[in-house]
């Protein structure tokens, strides 16, 4: 396994040095400063020196600079002073000197020259590089006849291309008539002149399409040289050319090409030289002919070909190196060979250097008095000269300044004045070209800035490098001091160094330096200071790291990576498989540490590798995974984990702890998160307790930690098996004693007496205690009376009592907690009041309103708050009912209570009796009790609607009249004025006739009906009547008596209702509710018929054997046959009589309502033999003749079929009347040309297919069917037209036929 670590270090510290210093000098680019800042032109933007234009585009010359003013900006044109207002087709931007040139109806060759800009402000003037405007070109290509080309096979050829000049040069390449490219090789190549040489040709060389073309890349156009024709001749075709020529029967002695050692082509000879400036590319090329094809090698006979910057290229002819240096000079070698001979080219190279910068000048920053330099260093094959120049003006014709002396490539300044500040341009130039470079002198006086932003926060790893930065300008320079916190020491020394630039270093990064820090800058004219912050973080650590596996094949592997990093830092896991990207497949499962691979395979096999990285850094651990061939493996064992090692505290605060550990094993079942507890050794020894929890992922926990205890730390695992063990505690880390962070929560004020004040509140432990010597300061004070608190300290209580005290008084109430260390926060304000005494005063001006006869409403006039002596709780209405205002009818109901809240001065009494004299009064309540209550007072309810009768009951029920008898309503609440009576017939469906009225009066207890219908059930509606209404109703049921001579003697007595109990109730019928029961003996037992008119909805047939004296009245057999009026008993013993009956019953299935007659059945006996019927002749004949009868009705089918007929729908329709009868179809031997086999008969409700058919079934006779399309309708919507005798359609044969769905509709 191996694991690496890396830290930030030298190499950013270096950087940061390095930038540093290298913008020392430099005018800061802090907007805010330079908004301020006075500074010489600065050019920021120019076009390039040698610059080609597009003839088709507007010219644009950039030239864009900076400074404070902004500058002006000027143009010279060939040297001369170019006047843009002139030219209306010139225009420059806004604050900007960039030139914009309107081309249109112009050529751009008339901008073409040398242009410069001139940036300038009242500090100085800066100027652009000689910038040269050139047009582009791409000439078209002279024309020309390309002769075929004839050359013998062997032969070297040169096809020239001589494409026209452009600018810049085109590229170069050649294609044959479809635009693919010539294919080349060794022996057939493009040089780079772009000239297509063979070393020898081929038959197949032959072809009338080698086209050369040129790609003019500035104007994106390509232009095509005419084609030109080879032809390739071997020596057989010769000999025949000349033989028909000269008469020659052989010239050559046979047909096969000379072959010849290499010749050189290009260059020519055995040496040549070449000119190459530093910098560029230098391409040596080596074109040979020969045969066979030559092959050419390179080697530099004064040293080695440098590294990185060569290549051979174009089938080894062309050497290239790029980025040409000095050390690149010297001979070359170029060598061809076959195997005839072998051949050598020298070139020598010569190494030339336009000018390039070794030291650039720098703006300078001086204060007045000040010293300093510009230097200005350059180099270059031939060696540059150097010259100066200010403001654009040589040096040697601006005007002299004593404290100024010019030193060749240096510049002296010697104590610059305020004034003579200036832009400076130091030109290098020599026969291959020149550098341009310009550096201001700015005299400032600046006090000093700090340009590091304020509050700036570092982050470093412990035991790293740490850098705080403190960017600064003024001028003067500023000296540069650092402090730490309140510390008023400086800075100086080890572990810190002061770097130039301001930046303070801290060699080794600790814990302890985390704080904040204060850079201070001075200068002569001022002061500036600023506030940064450095984090030391703790190093991110592997802790458990990924184990070698070996893995069987198809079965799971996990590499673990637990990690330890700081709290603060988010971590990202990343995982690699042999240093690459982990696999594309979903089998490759990461979590947040761990690496699941899952059906491993053998190409899993490698090295895996996990990388934590922070923002601040990173470690990474590696393991390596064998896969081998899967073999019998035990059952996976699931445990508890084992607990966790190593605890480790680090980052100790006086409030805080880091705990670390190292997680258990986990025995195949991922740890879901680790429980850390405490104990404490001082208050609460050998008792843990649970501090916090976090997640399985996590191996590090930031505890917060109270003052004055003694920790000990431990952590246990939890996974899906359960709890580890705990793991051995941590050492122990003591907090020192503070003063109380909090005081006692709970605090309360109240009274147990009139004259005390209790003060409560929950004790703190001695975690919250923060130290020895717990106590409590208690103090009160009267509010809004006393300005000054009354206290008293206590200790191990949690109340205090204070006596005498008026009655119930507001009191503010506060407990502090105290310790040895001092006092805790200032306490919250509690308001309380001292004891509460019974009221004193009785609410006054008590008035009743009466709104109904059972509803008043009670007023009064709330009782003065002083009064109350206590919380007020509200008010009580005490009401009774005295007596009704009938003189018979004196009596006094119980006492009621109303409790109304404190902010109500009315309420409502409902529920009252109507009719009746009540009492009442009103009193007050507290949380101590009731006060007096106000005088009695009385009111009387008005007339209501009385109650329901007592009673309703019928007698005397007769063939046409029934008697009704009632008592009064025992709830008259008012003058009785009368009885309303109404009744309607009921059939035996239970529907109503029409209701009757009779209106009877006061005194009258009963009431005869005449002229009613016999045998009819009747329904009554009864109620009672005062001035204010009729009351409820209670209702009754009876039927008149039956005609005897119609009849059997069925009667009962009539059944009087009793007076009622609810406010609805059940009246029973007076006379009987089922008649006519009567027995028949059928096939599968005894047939019961009856007759009923009751309303009940329970109905049974019950039954018993005769003179059975062991079953009781219960033991009665019952069947349940509600709605209907027939019942077939099965079962029944043969020989035996039984008794039977009809019975309703209530909703309970408990109470009999109605009773039948008894009903004498008996079973006859039968005898017991069996009959084979298959062999009884009567059943033979009659299968037989049904057979028969079955062919007779197939060939009348038949026959009406083949010669169509009448076919009306109506009896179609009546066919379909019964559903248990299907006529017999013809094509499948059932019944009914309408009707198809069960299984297909279409299911209620079911639809037409979506595709618009109908299969053939019960229903899916189609028109065409009957009438060939061309039936109609009769005006009642039958259907009139000819059976066309069509043979029936077999649906296994043929699909369903499309059916027009309207007239499907209007035929079914």
């Amino acid at each position: 396994m191996e694991r690496t670590r890396t830290r930030p270090g030298a190499a950013v510290f270096l950087m940061l040095i390095l930038g540093h210093l290298g913008n020392a000098l430099e005018v800061p680019l802090d907007p805010k400063v330079l908004e301020e800042l006075a500074q010489p032109p600065t050019i920021t933007q120019q076009s390039p020196k040698d610059y080609i234009i597009d003839p088709r585009e507007n010219i644009v010359i950039h030239c864009e600079a900076k400074g404070k003013p902004h500058p002006s900006f000027s143009w010279t044109r060939n040297g001369t002073h170019f006047d843009i207002d002139q030219d209306p087709k010139v225009t420059m931007r806004p604050r900007s000197g960039t030139l914009v040139v309107d081309i249109s109806g112009e050529k751009a060759e008339t901008y073409e020259g040398i242009y410069q800009c001139t940036a300038r402000n009242k500090h100085g003037a800066a100027v652009s590089n000689n910038i040269v405007i050139r047009q582009s070109r791409s000439p078209l290509w002279s024309k020309e006849r390309n002769e075929p080309i004839r050359v013998q096979e062997g032969e070297a050829l040169v096809l020239h291309c001589r494409p026209p000049a452009g600018l810049p040069p085109p590229i170069i390449f050649w294609m044959d008539v479809n635009f693919q490219r010539l294919p080349q090789s060794s022996r057939v190549f493009q040089a780079l002149n772009g000239d297509l040489y063979f070393s020898n040709v081929l038959k197949e060389d032959s072809r009338n399409d080698y086209i050369c073309y040129a790609r003019f890349p500035h104007t994106q156009t390509i232009q095509q040289k005419q084609p030109i024709t080879l032809l390739v001749l071997n020596l057989d075709a010769v000999n025949e050319t000349v033989a028909a020529l000269f008469n020659e029967t052989d010239l050559f002695s046979d047909g096969l090409a000379e072959e010849r050692k290499p010749t050189f082509l290009i260059p020519s000879g055995s040496s040549s030289s070449k000119l190459v400036l530093r910098g560029q590319v230098l391409e040596l090329e080596c074109i040979t002919e020969g045969l066979p094809t030559p092959e050419v090698s390179w080697s530099k006979l004064s040293g080695e070909f440098p590294d990185k910057r060569t290549s051979i290229v174009t089938f080894q002819k062309i050497l290239r190196i790029v980025n040409v240096s000095d050390a690149d000079a010297g001979e070359y070698r170029c060598t061809a060979h076959n195997r005839l001979a072998s051949v050598h080219h020298t070139i020598r190279v010569t190494v030339k250097a336009a000018p390039y910068w070794l030291t650039t000048p720098r703006n300078l920053v001086l204060a007045p008095r000040e010293k300093g330099q510009l230097i200005c260093r350059a180099s270059g094959t031939p060696k540059p000269t150097i010259n100066w120049a200010m403001n654009g003006i040589p040096i040697e014709n601006s005007p002299e300044d004593p404290n100024r002396k010019v030193e060749g490539d240096t510049i002296i300044f010697e104590e610059v004045q305020t004034g003579s500040s200036a832009v400076y341009q130091c030109n290098a130039s020599n026969e291959y070209g020149y550098l341009l470079s310009n550096a201001f002198v700015n005299v400032l006086s600046e006090t000093p800035r700090v340009l590091t932003p304020a509050n700036q926060v570092y982050q470093v790893i412990r035991n790293n490098h740490a850098l705080l930065d403190c960017s600064f300008f003024g001028s003067p320079i500023p000296k540069i001091t650092w402090f730490k916190d309140s510390q008023s020491s400086t800075l100086e020394g080890d572990p810190y160094l002061l770097h130039e630039n301001g930046t303070l270093e801290i060699y080794v990064a600790q814990a302890f330096n985390s704080g904040k820090y204060i850079c201070v800058a001075r200068n002569t004219l001022g002061i500036a200071e600023n506030h940064v912050y450095l984090e030391v973080k703790e190093p991110t650590r592997i802790l458990k790291q990924p184990k070698y596996k070996v893995a069987q094949r198809n079965r799971n592997v996990v590499f673990e990576c637990k990690v330890k990093h700081d709290p603060t830092l988010i971590p990202i896991m990343i995982w690699l498989k042999d240093n690459g990207e982990l696999p594309d497949d979903e089998r490759f499962l990461v979590d947040s540490d761990s690496l699941t691979i899952t059906d491993v395979t053998e190409n899993d096999a490698g090295t895996y590798t996990c990388i934590m990285n922070t923002t601040l850094d990173h470690d990474s651990a590696s393991a390596e995974l064998t896969v081998v061939e899967a073999a019998p493996t035990p059952a996976t064992i699931y445990e508890q984990p084992d607990p966790p090692t190593d605890l480790e505290l680090t980052d100790m605060k006086p409030r805080s702890v880091q705990l670390t550990w190292i997680p258990g094993d986990e025995h195949n079942s991922p740890i879901h998160k680790f429980v850390i507890q405490y104990t404490d050794s001082l208050h609460d020894h050998g008792h843990w307790h649970n501090l916090t929890h976090v997640p399985g992922s996590k191996t590090t926990a930031h505890l917060e930690l109270s003052p004055y205890v003694h920790y000990s730390f431990r952590v246990l695992a939890l996974n899906a098996v359960g709890l580890s063990d705990p793991s051995n505690p941590s050492h122990m880390y003591k907090t020192n004693p503070a003063a109380p962070d909090e005081n006692p929560s709970g605090v309360k004020g109240f009274g147990t007496e009139h004259d005390n004040l209790m003060i409560l509140w929950k004790p703190m432990s001695g975690l919250q205690a923060n130290g020895p010597g717990l106590q409590y300061k208690v103090m009160w004070r009267q509010k809004d009376v006393d300005k000054n608190w009354t206290s008293v300290t206590v200790a191990n209580v949690s109340k205090f009592m204070v006596s005498g005290t008026p009655t119930f008084t507001p009191y503010e109430v506060k407990v502090q907690a105290i310790n040895n260390n001092g006092i805790g926060p200032d306490p919250a304000v509690v308001t309380g009041h001292s004891g509460e005494n019974l009221p004193v005063q009785a609410p006054d001006n008590v008035q009743v309103l009466v709104l109904n006869s059972t509803l008043a409403e009670v007023h009064w006039e709330p009782v003065p708050p002083k009064t109350v002596r206590g919380h007020l709780k509200g008010y009580k209405v005490s009401y009774w009912r005295e007596r009704s205002l009938h003189k018979h009818n004196p009596h006094r109901v119980e006492q009621q209570l109303l409790t109304f809240s404190g902010n109500k001065s009315h309420g409502m009494l409902p529920g009252l009796q109507p009719y009746s004299l009540y009492l009442f009064n009103v009193r007050v309540y507290n949380g101590k009790g009731e006060g007096p209550a106000s005088s009695n007072l009385q009111f009387e309810t008005p007339e209501g609607v009385p109650g329901r009768p007592s009673f309703l009951r019928i007698t005397n029920s007769n063939l046409n009249n029934l008697t009704l008898e009632w008592g009064p309503p025992n709830d008259l609440n008012g003058h009785l004025t009368g009885y309303i009576l109404k009744y309607q017939q009921v059939n035996n469906s239970n529907e109503l006739g029409p209701m009757e009225e009779l209106a009877l009066p006061a005194n009258k207890t009963s009431v005869t009906l005449p002229n009613l219908k016999y045998s009819t059930r009747y329904k009554f509606y009864f109620n009672a009547k005062t001035g204010q209404g009729a009351g409820p109703v209670i209702t009754e049921e009876a039927v008149t008596i039956m005609d005897e001579g119609n009849t059997r003697t069925q009667t009962s007595p009539p059944i009087a209702g009793s007076p009622p109990r609810h406010p609805f109730h059940t009246v029973h019928p007076a006379a009987p509710a089922f008649g006519n029961v009567s027995s028949s003996v059928g096939e599968n037992g005894m047939l019961i018929n009856w007759e009923y008119w009751g309303a009940e909805k329970h109905v049974y047939v019950e039954y018993i054997v005769k003179n059975d004296n062991t079953l009781g009245e219960e033991e009665w057999q019952k069947e349940y046959v509600n709605g209907s009026q027939a019942y077939v008993l099965k079962g029944l013993k043969e020989g035996l009589s039984y008794r039977v009956r009809m019975v309703a019953k209530g909703h309970d299935d408990q109470a009999v309502l109605h009773q039948s007659e008894e009903l004498l059945v008996t079973v006859p006996a039968m005898p017991s033999r069996q009959v084979d019927i298959a062999t009884q002749g009567w059943f033979i004949g009659l299968m037989c003749a049904i057979a028969l009868l079955i062919l007779v009705l197939l060939i009348i089918c038949f026959i009406k079929r083949n010669k169509g007929g009448k076919y009306p729908v109506k009896e179609k329709e009546d066919a379909h009347t019964d559903p248990e009868f299907q006529p017999m179809k013809e094509d499948d031997c059932t019944f009914g040309e309408y009707s198809d086999t069960e299984d297909h008969k279409p299911l209620k409700g079911s639809r037409t297919p979506s595709n618009g058919t109908v299969h053939r079934d019960s229903s899916d006779d189609s028109l065409v069917d009957y009438g060939g399309g061309d039936g109609q309708f009769n005006e009642d919507g039958s259907f009139i037209g000819q059976y066309s005798g069509k043979s029936s359609i077999r649906e296994t044969a043929e699909g369903p036929s499309p059916v027009n769905t309207t007239t499907m509709n209007s035929f079914v």
